[in-house]
């Protein structure tokens, strides 16, 4: 890190500029960012600037130093605070410990003494920049958790969780390589036979898991992992009938399982298939493979698709992947992204390969899943108005083309409400915000926390949609509209500037009129003076 900010707050501007002239702050690796007269005003440049050290004065008007350093180690606990002040009490000093501030300095404030202070507290800024920041500390954590990132990426590849836009960069930060061209799942079933019965299952598990890994890894660039009590392989073929071979030898594998350790070990093996997103598919039908084992018993590979061909041709019906990706893109993503999932949903309404029965169950359920989802976002229904019935014989009598037209229409349509409806919502809250600070700003203690509380939101997130929606923080718009009351009230009555002070929300006088002087440029005596010539 280049420099380290530092804030200077100190009622006596005499002071600071002493400090700043006496220090070499740039030599040191420091650079003052600005000082403020009092706490409060101290408390607005912490939060907009967040300093690394604020260096301040007990006694001062508003907000003394202790309260300001109470609230900077609340809500910016890495703010490194020095305390510097003329009165030399213990009780200071035991609350200073208290909030952990890293020096108490004495007035009058010594060059040499103030130079060691930041030369220590550098070193130790540079310690715990470095500690967060040390690449290579990071990379060791990240290679010792990365096999169990990989067994987890594994696990939902094959749950098929994983999104097509999100696979690269699994790929890339998992250190995964899948070459393909083909892929196929292999779940790998172990039950003790008559030889194993006194062995521990776990421990069998495990020694079927390294066997296979050893057998069959390295020929077929195999991924590895246990899984809800089986082990799973990921194999990667050159050619899709490869998969002929695999069966085969996996049949050798549970054989020589059975003989060397006397487990009953089942392999099933599912579909093969082009894209690795299509592994949860293939591994639905490997998990479905073992349980034939009840048929054509254990101790041998059972490819789903050898005995049971007719099954695998339901797998292009739409499915809910298909609409979990849609109704994502329609919540979230552009519209390239609402298209493509279109797409993929339509993909799997194809006229060639489907009966008219399957065409129309499959028109039913995407129709079906369109009314939930509208259901669910309270979007119009609208798009489903009218008879039910005249929708389907509309969508049923419509080719590919012009279906595919229809959804992405009304994919669009929903996407464009929910975006209106969150802009109504972001709207809303903004506007509650301020009818409560026009309701209450006469409140001394209103502040961010009641406004948040009020409209059960976090700060943070409140605090970056006001902005983003009115171009001022809330602290910045309840003092603006403060000011505003206050300067009517001058002009339109004679109530004194303290009675004026505490109806908008000021009970220190003094204060009420340091900060419509901040405001106004001008003090409220001859603010009023001023505007009653007008």
């Amino acid at each position: 890190m280049d420099r380290y900010t530092v804030l200077l707050v100190d009622d006596e501007e005499e002071v600071i500029q002493v400090i700043m002239k006496k220090i070499n702050w740039e030599g040191l690796g420091f650079s003052v960012i600005g000082y403020a007269n009092n706490g409060i005003k101290a408390l607005e440049m912490v939060e907009e600037f967040q300093p690394d050290v604020v260096m301040t004065d007990i006694k001062m008007p508003y907000m003394n130093g202790m309260e300001l350093s109470g609230h900077i180690k609340a809500d910016f606990p890495a703010t490194k605070i020095l305390i510097f002040t003329g009165f030399d009490e213990f009780e200071y000093a035991k609350e200073a410990v208290h909030l952990e501030v890293e020096e108490y300095i004495l007035k009058p404030v010594n060059s040499i003494e103030l130079t060691n202070v930041f030369t220590q507290l550098k070193i130790k800024l540079d310690q715990e920049f470095n500690e967060k920041r040390n690449v290579e500390i990071l990379q060791k954590y990240y290679m010792e958790s990365l096999p169990l990132l990989q067994i987890n990426f594994y696990s939902t590849l094959i749950e098929g969780r994983i999104q097509e836009h999100e696979l690269s960069k699994y790929l890339s930060d998992y250190q995964l390589s899948f070459e393909g061209p083909f892929f196929c799942c292999l779940v790998i079933h172990t039950a003790a036979g008559k030889d194993a019965k006194n062995m521990n299952p776990l421990l069998l598990s495990t020694s079927v898991q390294k066997q296979a890994d050893e057998h069959l890894g390295e020929k077929w660039r195999a991924k590895c992992f246990a899984y809800l009590g089986n082990t799973i392989l990921i194999t990667q073929l050159n050619h899709e009938n490869d998969v002929s071979d695999l069966t085969d030898e996996c049949d050798h594998f549970c054989r020589y399982m059975h003989r060397i350790i006397g487990a009953d070990v089942t392999v099933g093996i599912g579909p093969v298939c082009k894209n690795i997103l299509s592994l949860s598919q293939s591994y639905i039908s490997a998990r479905e493979a073992v349980s034939y084992r009840v048929i054509y018993g254990s101790c041998r590979a059972i490819n789903m698709k050898e005995i049971a061909p007719q099954e695998m041709s339901s797998s292009d019906s739409m499915n809910d992947a298909d609409f979990s990706r849609l109704f994502k893109m329609i919540r979230m993503g552009s519209a390239e992204d609402i298209t493509e999932a279109v797409n993929v949903c339509l993909n799997h309404i194809s006229f060639p390969v489907k009966s008219l029965q399957q065409y129309h169950i499959a028109v039913m359920e995407l129709v079906s899943a369109l009314y939930r989802f509208s259901i669910n976002n309270d979007i119009s229904l609208d798009d489903f108005s009218g008879d039910m019935k005249n929708l389907y014989g509309t969508l049923l009598d419509m080719d590919q083309e012009s279906l595919q037209a229809w959804l992405t229409d009304i994919s669009f349509s929903f996407h464009e409400k929910l975006i209106s409806a969150r802009s109504k919502s972001t709207q809303s809250f903004v506007l509650k915000a301020k009818e409560y600070v026009h309701n209450n700003y006469s409140d001394e203690e209103l502040s961010l926390d009641h406004v948040c509380d009020a409209l059960g939101l976090s700060n943070s997130y409140f605090s970056t949609i006001f902005k983003k929606e009115t171009g001022m923080s809330f602290i910045g718009y309840l003092t603006d509209y403060r000011m505003k009351r206050a300067a009517r009230l001058l002009i339109e009555t004679n109530e004194k500037s303290y009675i004026i002070a505490q109806s908008v929300g000021y009970s220190d006088p003094n204060y009420f009129s340091y900060v419509f002087k901040r405001n106004f440029g001008t003090a409220p005596s001859k603010y009023r003076t001023e505007h009653a010539k007008d």
